[in-house]
C-alpha cells in the first residue's frame, strides 16, 4: 500500500487538529471531511482547500476509494459510525472514549479482528514525551514497584449534556494508568454529585482497586476555581510528579521514599523516611497528535498493533462503565466485567 486514503468524520473542537496532523503525515492523504454544519465545512475549506467537505458521514463510509476513517464525533455516535465503517472494510480510529459500553467495544473489536482491520482509539496522551518517559521510568524500575497512582483533573469547565465528568475528563488519565501499569484492576468505587439536577455528575471521585497492593484514585470536576492537571505515581524506590500544565518540566522524579518495620512487640509500625534529590528527565517535544496519526497509518501499512489499540480502549471503557454503576449505587463496589 503506497498511500492510505482517509476521511475524517466530525470537524468540531478536535477535528481541525486531527485533519492538520493527518494532512501532514507521510503515506496519508486526507480526501474528505464530513460535518453536517455548513459553517464548519466553510472553515475547513479556508484552511484545507484540497480536502473535500461533505455533509453526510456515509459519503465517506461508502466511498470505495477510502481506506481509513477517523471518527471525531460525540461518544454516543461512535459505535454506529465505527460499525458501518468496519463493515465497509475501512480501518478505523475513534476519538476517546471508544464507545458508550463494553458490549459495544467488544462488538467492534470482534468485527475488526474478523476483517483483519486496524481499530485504534485516539488516546493522545500516550504519545506525549511525558507519558512515554514515565513508561520508561517504570519499565526500567527506576521508581521500583509502583504502589499508587493519584490523578487530579479539575477546572471550571464545560458541562456536558450527555456524559458525566468522569466520562468527559477521566479517559485521559485512565488511558495513562492502563498504559503504565501492568496490573489488572478488579473493581471500582466511585461517588459523585450533580449540581444541575439533571443526574449528570459534575464532580466525581473514583478509586480503582487491584488484587495487589497497588491502588489508583481520580478526582474530576467541572466546577473548580483553578485548573489542575496533576498525577502522582509512587514507587517503593522513587516517586513521580507529572504536571501537564508545566510548559517544559512536566515530569519530576523524587528520590523520596520510606521504609517501615515493626518494633519488638509487633504492635507499633516504625517508619523511616528518605528525602533525596529531584531529577528532571529530558522529554521529547514532538506534538502528540502527530504521533497518533503516524502510528495509525503505519499500523495499517505494516499490519501491526498501534500503541493506543482497541484492547486498551476497551479497558478504559470497562473502568468508566463500572464507575457509572458504582456512582448510581452510592459508591458501592462495582466489579469490572
Amino acid at each position: 500500500m503506497a498511500n492510505v486514503y482517509t476521511g475524517v468524520i466530525g470537524y468540531g473542537y478536535w477535528g481541525p487538529n486531527i485533519v492538520r496532523n493527518f494532512f501532514n503525515t507521510p503515506d496519508c492523504i486526507v480526501q474528505f471531511v464530513a460535518d453536517a454544519r455548513p459553517e464548519r465545512l466553510a472553515a475547513l475549506n479556508k484552511v484545507f482547500p484540497s480536502v473535500k467537505g461533505v455533509r453526510d458521514a456515509d459519503d465517506i463510509i461508502n466511498n470505495k476509494d477510502i481506506d481509513a476513517v477517523i471518527i471525531a464525533t460525540p461518544v454516543f455516535s461512535h459505535f454506529a459510525l465505527a460499525k458501518r465503517a468496519l463493515l465497509q472494510g475501512k480501518h478505523v480510529m475513534i476519538e476517546k472514549p471508544m464507545t458508550s459500553s463494553v458490549a459495544e467495544a467488544d462488538e467492534l473489536i470482534n468485527l475488526a479482528t474478523q476483517k483483519g482491520l486496524t481499530l485504534m482509539v485516539d488516546h493522545t496522551f500516550l504519545y506525549t514525551g511525558a507519558v512515554q518517559k514515565m513508561k520508561e521510568l517504570i519499565t526500567t524500575e527506576v521508581i521500583g514497584t509502583p504502589r499508587y497512582f493519584d490523578s487530579t483533573r479539575i477546572n471550571l469547565g464545560l458541562f456536558q449534556p450527555d456524559v458525566n465528568v468522569l466520562w468527559d475528563l477521566a479517559p485521559h488519565d485512565i488511558s495513562i494508568l492502563t498504559f503504565l501499569i501492568n496490573d489488572l484492576p478488579v473493581s471500582i468505587n466511585a461517588t459523585g454529585i450533580s449540581h444541575t439536577r439533571n443526574n449528570i455528575e459534575n464532580i466525581a471521585y473514583m478509586t480503582v482497586n487491584y488484587d495487589s497492593d497497588f491502588i489508583a484514585h481520580f478526582n474530576c470536576s467541572w466546577t473548580s476555581p483553578v485548573k489542575v492537571r496533576q498525577t502522582l505515581i509512587g514507587g517503593d524506590k522513587k516517586m513521580i510528579v507529572y504536571n501537564d500544565l508545566e510548559p517544559s518540566e512536566k515530569v519530576r522524579v523524587y528520590d523520596t521514599g520510606y521504609h517501615h518495620h515493626t518494633d519488638e512487640d509487633k504492635t507499633k509500625i516504625m517508619v523511616d523516611y528518605r528525602t533525596g534529590d529531584v531529577y528532571l528527565p529530558k522529554l521529547s517535544s514532538h506534538e502528540a497528535l502527530s504521533g497518533v496519526a503516524k502510528d495509525f497509518i503505519q499500523s495499517i501499512i505494516n499490519k501491526k498493533d498501534p500503541v493506543a489499540n482497541a484492547l486498551l480502549g476497551k479497558k478504559v471503557v470497562q473502568i468508566l462503565e463500572a464507575s457509572q454503576e458504582s456512582i448510581k449505587n452510592n459508591g458501592r463496589e462495582a466489579k469490572i466485567k
